[in-house]
C-alpha cells in the first residue's frame, strides 16, 4: 500500500547506549523516540527483535515470534520492584561504542533470572493474573519456544537435530515427561517473553503516541536452529534422516559477494505451505502485527522464486532459482488479514515477475542511493528513476555508512556523485546524501542514525558473508544533539515530509 510523504531512522534498539553493554528498551529509547518527533520524523525503523543465537544476527534467530532477552531493561524490572540496585553494584566497564556479546550475555542473563525468581516468589495476583494472560494468548508459539529453549539448555546449546530422538521427533509422552522436569526453565523463558512485550509494548505506544510509526523487519527464512523449524518440520525442506536442511537458502553472486552469500536456513516446503494455507505465515504476520505498524519484508524476490542450495555445498555458487507460489501466498494473506502495511525489500537479483509481484499487491520497493553512482543514467537507484510508491535510504543495515562508503568508493563514483549534486557541501558528504534522499519523489525516506552523526566505516553494522564482529555498534550518551536535530527538521520540512500540523 502506498504511504504518505514521510521520512525516518533506521537504528536498531542494540544501538542505543546503555550502562549494561547493549542497548534496551529504557530511558534511551524514549529519548530516541522524542528525538525523532522533534526533527519531525515520522518513522522508526528496526532490525528484528527475535532472540539471537550463534554470530548475535537479528536475522538468525531461535523464534520467528518471541523477542530477544537482551533487549529488557535492567531498571525497568528495579522500578517493577523485580531487581535491586544492589544487582547492578558490580557491573563491569562495558565498551561505549561496541556491544561485547560475551561480556554482556552473561551479565544480563544473570539479572533477567534474578527477577524471574523475584516474579515467582513475589508477583501479586494482578501480576499473576497478567503473565497467564500473556501466556494464553501467546500460546500458538510460546508453548513451543518456550520448551525448545529449555531443551537447547538441556543439551549445552546443542541444535534440535542432535537431540534424542524422541525429542526430535516431538513425541507426546517424551515432551510430556520432559516439560515436567524442566518446569522451572520452561518459566524462565515465558517470563522472559512476558517482560520484553512488556516493555516493548510501553515503548511503541510512546512512540505512537509521538506520532512515530515503528517499521519491523521479517526474514523471509527462519534459523535451522529454531523453534520454528523444530516445531514444524513439514513446511520445510529438511533431510528427513538427520534434520539438517536438505536445501539451504542464499542469493548467487552480487554486488556484496563474488561467491553468492549461503544463509544456511533450510529453504520452505512450499507445497506443504499451501496445503495448510499458509497457516504458519498467517500467525506469523499476526505476531508482527501486534507489536509494529509497518512490516518490512527482507528478501522479497524469494516469495516470487529463491536460490536454492543443495546440502554440502560450501558457497552459494552452485544453487538454482525455484518457483515460489508468492501471488498465491500474498493473496491468500489479504484474504485473512486485510489489505497489510508492507515494503519490499526488493534488492539483488530482482525479474519482471519479481516487480509484478510488488507491484500488483502496492508494496514499496527500496532504493539505495549508494548503488546509484556507479553506472548509467538507467540506473534504477538514481533519483530521478524512482517511482513515488517507493522508500528511498542512503544505505541499509547491510552497506557501509555514507561516509565509509564515500571514502572507499572508486573514482567514477565520486566523479558521477559529484556532476549529480554540482558539488560536494561543506556540510559533509552524509548530508548530501539525506537532502538528496529528502527531497526524492519517494513518499517514505529512511535514513541510517550512523549517517545522521555522521560516522564512518567504524559504525558500521553488518559485513554481508562475515559470520563474526557484526551487529555491534553503538552510539554514545549525548550524541543525539540540538544542531543535527534542527538540521534534520529543517531539511525534512523544507521537502514536504514533515507531519501535516507541523
Amino acid at each position: 500500500m502506498p504511504f504518505p510523504r514521510s521520512s525516518g531512522i533506521l537504528l536498531h534498539p542494540t544501538s542505543f547506549p546503555s550502562r549494561f553493554g547493549v542497548g534496551d528498551l529504557g530511558l534511551e529509547a524514549y529519548r530516541f523516540i522524542d528525538f525523532l518527533k522533534d526533527s519531525h520524523q515520522q518513522y522508526w525503523q528496526v532490525l528484528p527483535l527475535g532472540p539471537t543465537g550463534y554470530g548475535n544476527s537479528p536475522y538468525m534467530c531461535y523464534s520467528a515470534m518471541a523477542g530477544n532477552p537482551l533487549l529488557i531493561s535492567p531498571e525497568k524490572l528495579l522500578e517493577e520492584g523485580l531487581l535491586s540496585e544492589e544487582d547492578f553494584a558490580n557491573l563491569p566497564g562495558f565498551p561505549g561504542e561496541k556491544v561485547n556479546f560475551d561480556q554482556v550475555v552473561p551479565i544480563k542473563i544473570g539479572l533477567l533470572k534474578k527477577a524471574c525468581e523475584n516474579f515467582r516468589v513475589n508477583a501479586t495476583p494482578i501480576q499473576q493474573k497478567e503473565f497467564a494472560g500473556f501466556c494464553d494468548s501467546k500460546a500458538y508459539w510460546l508453548d513451543n519456544y518456550a520448551l525448545f529453549m529449555a531443551l537447547k539448555d538441556a543439551h549445552n546449546g546443542a541444535s534440535w537435530h542432535i537431540w534424542e530422538t524422541e525429542f526430535v521427533k516431538r513425541e507426546p509422552e517424551a515432551l510430556a515427561q520432559v516439560e515436567r522436569r524442566l518446569n522451572g526453565d520452561i518459566f524462565y523463558y515465558k517470563f522472559v517473553q512476558f517482560e520484553f512485550f512488556r516493555q516493548w509494548s510501553d515503548l511503541k505506544s510512546y512512540a505512537n503516541m509521538r506520532g512515530i510509526d515503528i517499521i519491523g523487519d521479517i526474514p523471509i527464512y527462519v534459523a535451522h536452529d529454531s523453534a520454528d523449524v523444530w516445531a514444524h518440520p513439514d513446511i520445510f525442506c529438511l533431510d528427513e534422516e538427520t534434520g539438517e536442511a536438505a536445501q539451504m537458502a542464499g542469493v548467487p553472486p552480487d554486488y556484496f559477494s563474488a561467491t553468492g552469500q549461503l544463509w544456511g536456513n533450510p529453504v520452505y516446503n512450499w507445497e506443504e505451505l499451501q496445503k495448510q494455507d499458509f497457516k504458519w505465515w498467517v500467525q506469523r504476520f499476526e505476531a508482527m502485527l501486534d507489536y509494529v505498524d509497518i512490516i518490512r519484508i527482507d528478501h522479497f524476490r524469494g516469495f516470487e522464486a529463491y536460490w536454492s542450495v543443495p546440502k554440502g555445498e560450501e558457497t552459494a555458487m552452485n544453487g538454482e532459482w525455484v518457483e515460489a507460489p508468492g501471488d498465491a501466498f500474498f493473496e491468500a494473506i489479504k484474504q485473512k488479514l486485510g489489505k497489510l502495511p508492507v515494503l519490499a525489500e526488493d534488492l539483488g537479483v530482482i525479474t519482471p515477475e519479481v516487480e509484478a509481484l510488488r507491484d500488483k499487491y502496492e508494496f514499496p520497493g527500496m532504493k539505495v542511493l549508494q548503488f546509484a553512482f556507479g553506472s548509467d543514467p538507467g540506473n534504477p537507484f538514481l533519483p530521478f528513476n524512482y517511482p513515488r510508491n517507493a522508500v528511498v535510504y542512503t544505505g541499509t543495515h547491510d552497506n557501509d555508512t555514507t561516509v565509509g562508503w564515500f571514502n572507499s568508493a572508486n573514482d567514477n563514483e565520486k566523479h558521477n556523485l559529484w556532476l549529480y549534486l554540482g558539488c560536494i557541501s561543506s556540510e559533509g558528504i552524509q548530508w548530501d546524501l539525506i537532502r538528496l534522499a529528502l527531497s526524492s519523489i519517494a513518499n517514505q525516506a529512511i535514513i541510517p542514525l550512523q549517517d545522521v552523526l555522521g560516522l564512518g566505516n567504524e559504525a558500521r553494522m553488518n559485513f554481508p558473508s562475515v559470520a563474526e564482529g557484526n551487529w555491534e555498534w553503538r552510539y554514545q550518551a549525548g550524541a543525539l544533539r540540538d544542531e543535527l536535530r534542527d538540521r534534520l527538521k529543517v531539511l525534512t520540512r523544507l521537502n514536504g515530509r514533515a507531519p501535516q500540523e507541523q
